[in-house]
């Protein structure tokens, strides 16, 4: 009996990805201090700067590992969704409770980190591991992808998020980007060409 096939691929890429989201959350704790009796602050804040940097630096590889081997697909635009919206949830709704949360015991530290552990394995789920904060601030913007249905096999009937610094994706329009998952492409900015439809 055939195996199935993986719908989605590159588990421990997007799993890493999906911990790179709440990474802000780590700079918030930083920023606030360390308020657990019996936490030495070096063991605090040296678990909130590795929370921070290795999640991070793995999807600046993935980025530089897809550049290298050319990891490139021709996407051809059949309705695009912006999910600015997303973001503004991602922020107020999990962001901002946890820090405001107290954290004064080992059992709140405990909490905390089981709750993230769940939002994480939802990201990772939900493959909604581009929610990266870190996207917004260098100007990127993301799109849901509902691919065009041109006949072509290869291009899938799957939605995919486009990463891009373009203020609108034209329907019909073919852009070529990294694959840093099976579900998410990230455009170059310097791909984007300023003589196509960019709004």
């Amino acid at each position: 009996m055939p195996k199935k096939k993986k719908l989605e691929g590159l588990a421990i890429a997007r799993l890493l990805m999906a911990f790179s989201n709440i990474s802000p959350l780590f700079i918030l704790w930083a920023i606030k201090g360390n308020s657990i009796t019996g936490l030495n602050d070096r063991w605090f804040l040296g678990g909130c700067a590795f929370m921070v940097i290795v999640p991070n630096f793995f999807l600046w590889i993935r980025i530089l590992i897809a550049v290298k081997q050319k990891d490139k697909r021709d996407l051809t635009i059949g309705f695009a969704e912006d999910h600015r919206d997303h973001l503004l949830v991602y922020l107020f709704a999990m962001l901002l409770p946890f820090y405001s949360a107290s954290m004064t015991t080992f059992r709140d530290l405990a909490t905390h980190l089981s709750a993230i552990g769940f939002i994480v394995f939802l990201f990772w789920h939900l493959n909604m591991h581009y929610m990266n904060i870190f996207w917004a601030i260098r100007g990127y913007r993301v799109f849901t992808i509902t691919p065009s249905d041109n006949g072509n096999p290869l291009s899938g009937v799957r939605p995919y998020v486009l990463i891009t610094h373009r203020s609108y994706v034209k329907p019909g329009a073919t852009v070529s980007a990294y694959r840093i998952s099976q579900s998410v492409f990230w455009e170059k900015a310097e791909d984007c060409g300023r003589k196509r439809e960019i709004g």
